[in-house]
Parts: C-alpha cells; structure tokens; sequence
C-alpha cells in the first residue's frame, strides 16, 4: 500500500461542504438538534427544522438565517407520521431537495423496569426509535424518487451501547434499536447512493442531561468513567457529523460512530 498517495490536505475541507444541499434535522429547538443545525448551515447547507416547541423551533430559525441559510421551521411531533412526511415535504416544497436527515428527536426518562409504566415506555418508543423509522422512511422515499442519493444520520447515544448511571432501560433500548435500523437501511439503500449512519454522543451538556450533570454526584458519576476526564463540548459534534453527512464519509455506511471521550470502551 506504500504506492497509494496520500490525499492532498488541501482537498480535504471542500469534502465536508455543504454547498447547495438541503439538511432536515428533528429535534431541532435546543441542544445537540439546534447545535447540529448551526454545523450544517455552517458547511454551507440550507435547513429545514422540526421540533414540537414552536417558540424555541422559531428561535433557532431565525438564528441560523441570521448567518445567511434558508432556514425553515416546521412545528413537528416525529411520534406521528403525517408529521414526517409534511416535514420531508416542506423541504422538497420549500427548498426543492432534501439530502441530508439528522434523526435527533428523542425524549428520556429514568425509571426502575419493575415499576415502570408501559404507557411510559411506549410512548418514549414511539419517539425515539419509531420516529426514527418513520422519518428516516419519508426522506428515504423523496432520495431515491431524486435519484440523487444522501446521508440519513441517526442520533443514537452511549446509552444504547453500555449501561448508565440510572435505570433507564426503555431508553436504552430505543437507543440500541437505532444501530439496527441503521444497518438495515444502509443495506436497503446503498444501491440508491443512500449512506445511513450511526452518531453517537457521550455526555453532552442538553436540557436532558442536564438534572444529571448539574448535580455534583452525578456529574462526578459521569466523569470519573470518561477516559477523557470531562463532558463533551458542542462544537466537538461538529467534525463527526459532517464527516457522516458529507462527500467525507462517502464510504462509510451502516457503521456506528461514537464520540464519547472514550466512555464505551470499559
């Protein structure tokens, strides 16, 4: 392998644009969704936002357009199908193509298995991972009728891989059931030039973290298993998740990408 040269560093940074392409991301109104919809507009795309809180959906909106995008947002609940579809639809509509979808809505709660609500659990279900599925369908659906491939990104966390600090086993669960739609998917769509991925984030300072990492034990809980020593910071989000919706990753599909400052590897 001495005689394959190496990429041209100077080559590298035009791979992770996104000139020209159209990124819907769910869960968009605050934490990771918002951070993940400031990266892409960021790499040059234009976005189209959907979260069930419309003020705070509105907020980031205006955010993103204040930095020169097209920014559309879609008041959207992803535990009901016609919702997905009309937010897919509002980016074919809107902004005349969809290439990218990071699958990041979700919600969580802790809880003890033998005293949990299974309404509880459904419902968290149908958010996080069924959601998944059905956004993931109506934007696979307006990629292959383009004929011009794209990149679905789901949002996983370290959760669906190793066990926490909390009882939380219907979140855990919805996590881990996303690196099995990715897989299937990725293999599903590969022939229409569809890479679906896997991103998951350790622990990342959010609204659903945040009970968690404010308090001093917790915090310490959380840390004293991180290699790293520390919590992620946002923008160390940024790097990964262009590499997996940009012509960067144009060879990875159906892998898992864990950015957790080495917490899955004990």
């Amino acid at each position: 392998m001495d005689d394959v040269p190496a990429p041209a560093p100077a080559q590298l940074p035009g791979a992770f644009r996104l000139d020209g392409r159209v990124a819907v991301v769910t869960g968009a109104s605050s934490g990771l969704g918002a951070c993940f919809a400031h990266v892409l507009a960021g790499a040059g795309a234009d976005v189209v936002l959907g979260a069930r809180r419309a003020d705070r959906l509105e907020q980031v909106r205006r955010s993103v357009a204040a930095g020169g995008r097209r920014a559309v947002a879609v008041v959207t609940d992803v535990a009901d199908p016609d919702h997905c579809e009309a937010l897919v639809d509002a980016a074919v509509t809107g902004l005349g193509r969809v290439d990218v979808l990071v699958n990041n809505a979700g919600t969580g709660y802790a809880a003890r298995a033998e005293s949990d609500d299974h309404g509880r659990a459904a419902a968290l279900l149908e958010v996080n991972l069924l959601g998944a599925y059905a956004m993931a369908a109506a934007a696979g659906r307006r990629m292959i009728a383009a004929g011009r491939g794209g990149a679905i990104v789901n949002v996983s966390s370290v959760l669906g891989l190793s066990a926490g600090t909390v009882p939380q086993a219907a979140y855990s669960a919805s996590k881990a059931g996303l690196a099995g739609l990715t897989r299937d998917l990725a293999a599903q769509w590969a022939r229409h030039g569809i890479r679906v991925n896997t991103l998951v984030p350790g622990w990342f300072a959010s609204e659903m973290t945040g009970p968690l990492l404010e308090h001093p034990r917790g915090h310490d809980a959380v840390v004293d298993r991180i290699p790293l020593g520390r919590v992620g910071e946002h923008d160390e989000l940024a790097g990964p998740l262009l590499l997996l919706a940009s012509q960067a990753g144009s060879y990875l599909t159906g892998t898992t990408l864990c950015v957790d400052g080495g917490w899955t590897m004990h």
